[in-house]
Parts: C-alpha cells; structure tokens; sequence
C-alpha cells in the first residue's frame, strides 16, 4: 500500500468511523481492556510505554488498548480508547493511534508533530463520537447519522435487521453475506436518497454502503458499493 492511498483510507477510516481489526478475545489487566490480534502483542513494559504515549497526549484514564493489522499489509497499529462519557444516547471517548517501528510500514517515522517515546509514536487523539440506537430490546452505535432523525435511523436500521427490504437486480445479493449488520457506521440522506454504511465481517476489510430509497414505506436497495482497503 503506497503512503498516498494508505492516507486516503485512513482518512476514509475516520470519517466514516472504521475501528481497527480486533480479531482476539478481550481479557482486563488492572482495569485496562486489551484486545491483541496474533503477532500484535504487547509486553508489560511495551503496554507502560503505549499508556504514557497515551498520557502525554492527553488521554489520563484509558479503557482498552488494542492492536490490529493495517491490510492488506503485514503492518500492525496500536489504538488507545479512553473511557466513554455517555450522556442520553450520546456516547464521547478518545482515540489515539501509536505506531511501533518494529511493526509499522516499512520506511516510514514519525512526522513534525508526532511524540515519540523509543521506538513508539503518535499524533494527536481524534474524537469519537457514537449515538445510541435502540431496534428491539438491543443497542446499537453509529458513528454519523446525517440529514435524517434518529427515529428514522433507527426505523431503517430495523428493516434491514428484520429483512424487510427489496433488492434491485443491479446488486450483488452475495455480498450480504459479508456485512456485520450489528455495526452500523453510518446514516445520511440528500433529498429521497438514504445511504447506510456497514464495516465488512472480516475487520480491517473494509465496508459497504447501501443506497437505499424508501417507497410507500417500502425499504429498497438499489445499489451498494464497497471500499476495499
């Protein structure tokens, strides 16, 4: 993956809300979640490291530490997550990422802004903020919902749940198959026109985007696009 359109995803990423792979089985240490993927683990020492990364950059109380895979490439990231204020549905934490030399892309540093400790580095912690649907007796969490009201967001993301939905010809139905339902990314609607993001099942693979058209009450998707990292 070339830096410009390693740049572009990670933007991409961001926006739209993709949270890094996270393919292991979460256990706590001293209050901190952590979630290694294999050949992504920190050592005790390297995990005191990553949380005074984390303090230096603002980020006192962290909740979990994880690593993931960057693919398609062999490299693998650090993320920090603070603990969530959450307020009504609204849900806020921060996110730092950290790159370790001996896992990150090959010939690439840190930049002008970035704070290094060792062979460890970051820039500044993004924002992340969730709202809380509600579809049944479950939650849900999306990181954007544009343009339409929660209640609506949350009437969508029913229907495609239940399915209750038609599917135009044009789209590849066996794609489907792929989507993690259950992690809605996004809701946005321009004029009569809703979009629904979802991340692909295989985490760190990238994400779909369905275009759909509500008629009569009718949920329709007529086309779906994918992003492939």
């Amino acid at each position: 993956m070339n830096k410009q359109r390693l740049g572009i995803y990670l933007f991409c990423a961001i926006y739209l809300g993709i949270s890094p792979p996270f393919t292991a089985s979460a256990t706590v240490k001293n209050k901190v979640e952590t979630d290694y993927v294999a050949g992504a683990v920190l050592t005790k020492s390297q995990e005191k490291i990553v949380l005074d990364l984390a303090a230096q950059r603002g980020i006192k109380k962290v909740a979990k530490i994880s690593t993931y895979y960057l693919l398609p490439t062999d490299a693998r990231g650090i993320q920090v997550q603070s603990v969530e204020q959450v307020k009504d549905r609204k849900v806020t934490s921060h996110i730092l990422n950290i790159s370790y030399r001996k896992w990150w892309l090959p010939n690439e540093g840190p930049g002008n802004d970035d704070l290094q400790v060792g062979e460890f580095w970051a820039g500044k912690p993004a924002i992340r903020k969730e709202t809380i649907l509600k579809v049944g007796k479950k939650d849900y969490r999306t990181r954007t919902i544009q343009g339409m009201t929660l209640e609506e967001a949350e009437r969508i993301l029913q229907m495609l749940l239940e399915p209750n939905y038609t599917v135009e010809p044009a789209v590849r139905q066996e794609n489907f198959e792929q989507i993690a339902w259950d992690k809605p990314m996004s809701f946005r609607k321009q004029g009569n026109n809703y979009s629904v993001t979802f991340p692909h099942l295989a985490r760190g693979a990238g994400f779909f985007d369905l275009q759909i058209k509500i008629n009569n009450g009718d949920l329709i998707i007529h086309q779906m696009f994918q992003a492939i990292p």
